[in-house]
């Protein structure tokens, strides 16, 4: 309150600082009008301010050429006034006067670099608290939301996350364009701390999450890749992309602080303590069967029984180009398809073969979390599990046989050193056999079921990698490409498509 009266504002003006994001610009405007009002006009003094308020006040009190000058709002206004009475007078001499003296003005110059830096500390903030915009770019949630599309994403129903990591360029998630370097300093870092949620997760939301495991990358101009799951079977990601032998055996690994991790969108279809189980492609959930997606897409192999134009037939059943994994030959095609475009494609081709595929790696369980063949023998993607969801406070026992599962989490979601010596467990330096957890966690697949790297090749997601809730569509492109133009009948569609 003390501080309202000093800059010229009543003391009931301090209550706008209580109210969460507002109080953020009142700090601002306060801090600046407070160094203005010991005289300090300059934009450097008011950007210090707002910069580092502790700091500036420091100076303040030991500057001896500090000194105040009253409440410069109430002062500035009144100098306002005179001058423009002088002008409704017509004193256009008095009026020159008062404008070439006037203390409390800005430069054009200035003008603008206070609205842009104002325009983007708003916008900061918007996106860091409230509302984010993103596009998918991959197919991993189709035929729910398809590439190009456009979402804003609201970081306040599931909890606003505050920031970690406070040294970053604004407007910008891990990378700066054009040079390719992150975006960042990983310290200084604030703990993780969230608010109070609006509604919690259900099952079978739409969720945007930190990638668990993207805190070590190989980054390539393709996508991210975790430096475990090249390591796992380098032969095949070298073969899918060129630059990734040269980053792997240079060790050129990027490391990110949680919050700077890619962000992924996947449905959520197990929350803490639950148990889910894939059975011949088929959700069950606490031994339910879980209801699927609309338009939840599968891969097939589609054999023609005539020569096919692909681009007239995709064309004319709204097909995506990049629903076609690899065209063989012959007539056959490698294509993720829902039920209802499955129907499509018999019905333009009644003599085509439509059959389940599955790749080599769909169905190698050392490429299934948790990556251990021996102990979770045969999990593929469409037939895995069971696997149980950790739950804050629950306790399971732990031993070498399902250590694999819970490692990660103890060790890395959890902050805790895990080591094993001469078969026993020690945990922080004691020996263990059971865990109770810190946190809760979810399970999150894609609706494109056989083209989504999701929980069942990386595990679960920590409620502290959970960014926010989609909204809605904004906009939407022709296979990420505006060149093909726009689906109009996207956009301002809700974002949770079931």
């Amino acid at each position: 309150m003390a501080w309202c009266e000093i800059i010229g504002r009543p003391k009931s003006f301090a209550i706008w600082l209580l109210v969460p994001i507002v109080g953020f610009f009142i700090f601002a405007e306060m801090a600046s009008r407070m160094v203005r009002s010991f005289g300090k006009m300059d934009l450097k003094h008011s950007a210090g301010a707002i910069a580092y308020t502790p700091a500036s006040f420091f100076w303040l009190a030991f500057n001896k050429d500090a000194k105040y000058q009253g409440p410069v709002r109430l002062m500035e206004k009144e100098y306002m006034n005179k001058m423009a009475e002088a002008k409704a007078a017509g004193k256009s001499r008095e009026f020159k006067k008062l404008n070439f003296n006037n203390p409390y003005k800005k430069t054009a110059v200035r003008e603008w670099v206070e609205s842009i830096f104002f325009a983007v500390f708003a916008a900061a903030f918007i996106r860091m608290f409230l509302i984010e915009a993103y596009v998918i770019p991959t197919p991993s949630m189709e035929g729910s939301l398809l590439v190009g599309d456009f979402l804003f994403v609201s970081k306040a129903h599931y909890g606003i996350r505050t920031p970690m990591t406070v040294a970053m360029l604004p407007l910008l998630h891990n990378r700066v364009p054009i040079i390719n370097r992150e975006s960042y300093f990983e310290s200084p870092s604030l703990p993780y701390k969230r608010l109070k949620a609006i509604e919690p997760i259900d099952v079978n939301d739409p969720i945007v999450f930190n990638w668990p495991v993207g805190d070590s990358i190989l980054l390539t101009s393709r996508r991210s890749y975790t430096v475990n799951q090249v390591a796992r079977d380098p032969k095949n990601y070298f073969a899918q992309d060129r630059e990734l032998r040269k980053k792997f055996q240079n060790k050129d690994i990027i490391t990110r602080p949680l919050d700077k991790k890619d962000h992924y969108i996947k449905r959520c279809l197990a929350g803490p303590g639950d148990s889910l189980q894939i059975i011949d492609r088929q959700v069950y959930l606490n031994g339910e069967a879980l209801e699927n997606p609309k338009d939840i897409q599968f891969l097939y192999l589609a054999s023609f029984s005539r020569n096919v134009s692909l681009k007239r037939a995709f064309k004319k059943l709204n097909i995506f180009n990049k629903d076609l994994v690899q065209n063989i030959g012959n007539n056959k095609v490698l294509i993720n398809l829902s039920e209802s475009k499955k129907n499509q494609v018999m019905a333009y081709d009644p003599g085509a073969k439509i059959e389940i595929f599955q790749r080599k790696w769909d169905t190698n369980s050392n490429e299934m979390f948790p990556h251990d063949p021996k102990n979770y023998p045969g999990w593929t993607q469409d037939n895995y599990g069971p696997i149980w969801i950790p739950k804050k406070g629950e306790t399971v026992d732990i031993n070498l046989s399902n250590l694999s599962m819970f490692s990660r989490v103890i060790n890395v979601y959890e902050n805790n050193d895990i080591e094993v010596k001469s078969g026993k467990i020690y945990i922080n330096g004691e020996e263990a056999n059971s865990y109770t957890f810190k946190q809760d966690y979810y399970w999150a697949m894609g609706d494109n079921r056989h083209n989504s790297e999701d929980s069942r090749a990386w595990g679960f997601v920590p409620e502290d990698h959970i960014v926010g809730k989609p909204l809605f569509i904004w906009f939407s492109t022709e296979n990420g490409s505006i060149a093909n133009g726009i689906r109009w009948n996207r956009l301002f569609k809700s974002a949770d498509i079931f």
